[in-house]
């Protein structure tokens, strides 16, 4: 079983940044894929961006390519989603997740929020 504990989250205004990172622990945490998820109030649970354990595949939701970065490392089991250019529209709880693939992230985090203020 895989713990995931998130943190960075926080309060920024439109057009800043933040660094999410999520710190992965049991199970053979350091060979699983890790991405991350986001819920705004109101909506669905929605797919943002996942890296593979050797860091050759990443994916990104087409809502936030070019703005935001994941990446890993693995010798501290941590995986980071570096935050660009936020919108009012990336207010969301925002979680990590992990799994056999980027495909299939079935591990969650309890979340970390996010609120961008216009």
């Amino acid at each position: 079983q895989v713990q995931l504990e998130e943190s960075g989250g926080g309060l920024v205004q439109a057009g800043g940044s933040l660094r999410l990172s999520c710190a992965a622990s049991g199970g053979t945490s350091s060979t699983y894929a890790m991405g991350w998820f986001r819920q705004a109030p109101g909506k669905e649970r929605e797919f943002v961006a996942a890296i593979s354990w050797s860091g050759g595949t990443i994916r990104y939701a087409d809502s936030v390519k070019g703005r935001f970065t994941i990446s890993r490392d693995n010798a501290k089991n941590t995986v980071y989603l570096q935050m660009n250019s936020l919108k009012p529209e990336d207010t969301a709880v925002y979680y990590c997740a992990a799994g056999a693939n980027t495909r299939s992230l079935d591990y969650r985090g309890q979340g970390t929020q996010v609120t961008v203020s216009s």
